[in-house]
């Protein structure tokens, strides 16, 4: 236990039953008590045995042998009517009893601050060893090299550098260069920074010692300081290592300059101790640090320098040939099926990161055992994908044949609009079963991976997402809350091709919102345009997303039989895939190609006509 706090508690409670435990002993060993009045009658009587004075307190035992106590007033009175009863008397002299009881009642309050006092500062400063983090000792089975490490090819290249120097730094000093003190890895969560900072200690067979950001910043003044001082210390001692801080945001944030808090003061005293060190460093230390984060956006230019993190890596997410590395490296620990296409399912999963795939890995293996399967096969790894991007489906909840009708509309409506626009991503499934939060699901993939995006297809992604709302309307004559996430999606991405990306007409290549630099995701809170060009981007963003809801609209209407004919098969199947769509996609063109024919014919069949060779839309 290191917290001060939980100590103090600790000690309260043991001084607490200590207390308790003396008083029920003074309770069992302390006479009963007997009025002074009554103790003269049995006195009178000849029933006192035995008496003993300490002070003006008696106790002793009458002639039936039961110890008794009393209070006498006045003692010199009380002798000669013992001795002429001829009671045994005994006593003893009684100290001034005013220092004794403030001693009794100030003991238990001094225990107590004297053992906070003590651990607390054992705890802030001959603790810091157990909590400086975990010392990465290079041990066979848990060696982690870059061999575990895939999807990341440029980013491991650039740190190979660094593993030479911590195993030959000569091979570099000798021509006097100097390694890079720091190296920032920045990237979004779950690209795997903390493990190829491991791999790099791995490679290089050195001391790993890894901290969070987090773990300096305490309440206390200095603390966060004394930690970072304390940790360079040993990490020169265990020279050639690497110092790991997570998240080093926590303690790296931008400083603000102005009045601050007291956590905020500390957190800027722990950075200037983060700064000293690493200027601290000699050409003879072979040390380096390693911090990752999500947000280089708000850390600060001092720890950013040349000099301190000369070089910052960004690991970006993988594209489908690193996807498919880190599913090989991740599917030797599983039993899997020969037919098993990673290829086919990193294809499948534009986006996810490395960690997002080991748990997609991980939740097609858990699948597979959950059906009693001797291995993991292409439908277990569906549908944990299925799981993990569209959620658990709620097959049990009860849902009308109304509503259940509606989201068939709504979702059809979703896909119609995208296998009519030219521009789009291809439709990889639909289904009406809810799953999470939503009652419908329709999933686009694209076929590779989207560096940059075309104002025609942005367009394209606003009509798609506004087509279940026009589908409800144009079936049902009704507005549901069901189009609500839908709606915020595509004034998203209309606010952002109008303020961010400078695709509007109207409003130019302007910027009117700064976008963060961060991982995250995050956008600046500030407005820097006028009230004028609010206005105005409004205005754009209506129009855009009028535009778009009336592009859907009409394809709906245009195409009104399919719509009908789609959700219909909705309903049957509840799910269906891109070649289930297809399907139904090409009666469809069949049954307008049929009436085309027989309108020409004036209604006769013409059965010479190859009704099969027709262009069907991808």
């Amino acid at each position: 236990m290191r917290n001060p706090i939980q100590l103090g508690l600790l000690l309260l409670t043991v001084t607490a039953i200590v207390v308790f435990g003396y008083n029920v002993y003074l309770r069992e060993t302390t006479p009963p008590e007997r009025a002074y009045s009554q103790f003269l009658a049995e006195l009178k009587e000849g029933a006192i045995r035995t008496v003993h004075f300490k002070g003006q307190m008696l106790t002793g035992e009458d002639s039936a042998g039961r110890p008794f106590g009393t209070f006498v007033p006045d003692v010199a009175a009380l002798v000669p009517l013992l001795l002429e009863r001829q009671v045994a008397i005994t006593g003893e002299a009684v100290a001034p009893s005013g220092l004794a009881d403030l001693f009794k009642s100030l003991l238990p309050v001094v225990l107590i601050l004297s053992g906070w006092l003590i651990f607390s500062k054992k705890s802030f400063k001959g603790d810091f060893a157990a909590r400086r983090g975990s010392r990465f000792t290079p041990v066979k089975s848990e060696r982690v090299t870059f061999e575990d490490v895939a999807g990341i090819t440029e980013a491991k290249e650039e740190l190979q550098e660094i593993v030479e120097f911590l195993k030959t730094p000569e091979k570099y000093s000798r021509l006097g260069g100097r390694i890079p003190r720091g190296v920032l890895l920045q990237g979004a969560p779950g690209t795997g920074k903390t493990l190829l900072a491991k791999a790099i200690a791995g490679e290089a067979s050195v001391a790993f010692f890894s901290m969070g950001g987090s773990d300096f910043v305490e309440i206390f003044a200095g603390v966060g300081a004394s930690r970072v001082r304390e940790l360079f210390q040993e990490a020169k001692k265990s020279a050639p290592c690497i110092i790991f801080i997570d998240e080093i945001d926590a303690i790296g944030g931008r400083r603000t300059g102005g009045q601050s808090s007291g956590a905020s003061d500390e957190r800027e005293q722990t950075l200037n101790a983060l700064l000293v060190e690493m200027d601290g460093f000699g050409s003879e230390d072979t040390v380096i640090m390693i911090a990752a984060t999500n947000r280089p956006d708000i850390l600060d230019p001092a720890l950013l320098r040349p000099g301190r993190f000369d070089r910052q890596i960004t690991i970006s997410l993988p594209d489908v040939k690193g996807r498919l590395k880190i599913l090989e490296v991740h599917a030797k620990k599983i039993v899997t099926s020969p037919e098993i296409d990673l290829a086919e399912i990193a294809r499948s999963i534009p986006g996810f990161s490395g960690a997002e795939i080991a748990n997609l890995v991980n939740e097609a293996a858990l699948t597979a055992a959950r059906h009693n399967k001797a291995a993991v096969e292409m439908s277990d790894f569906d549908e944990a994908k299925d799981k993990i991007v569209m959620g658990l489906e709620r097959k049990n909840i009860a849902i009308s044949e109304k509503d259940r009708r509606l989201t068939a509309y709504h979702e059809a409506g979703h896909a119609l609009v995208g296998l009519m626009l030219e521009e789009t991503d291809p439709l990889h499934k639909i289904t009406i079963i809810p799953r999470g939060r939503a009652m419908g699901v329709t999933q686009q993939v694209p076929l590779d991976d989207r560096l940059t995006y075309s104002r025609e297809y942005l367009l394209n992604r606003i009509a798609i997402l506004l087509g279940g709302r026009a589908a409800e309307a144009l079936v049902f004559n009704r507005l549901t809350t069901g189009a609500s996430n839908d709606i915020l999606q595509a004034t998203d991405i209309a606010a952002r091709l109008v303020c961010e990306w400078g695709m509007s007409p109207a409003l130019g290549p302007v910027a009117y919102q700064r976008g963060s630099d961060g991982f995250l995701g995050e956008s600046s809170q500030g407005k820097p345009h006028s009230e004028m060009s609010a206005r105005q981007i409004d205005r754009e963003i209506k129009r855009l997303i009028d535009g778009c809801y009336d592009q859907a609209s009409e394809l709906l209407n245009k195409h009104n039989r399919f719509l009908h004919k789609f959700a219909e098969a909705l309903l049957l199947k509840e799910t269906m895939d891109a070649e289930d769509v297809a399907i139904v996609y090409r009666s469809y063109l069949k049954e307008r190609e049929l009436e085309r024919i027989l309108t020409e014919n004036g209604g006769k069949h013409d059965s010479s006509n190859n009704h099969e060779q027709m262009e069907v839309h991808p």
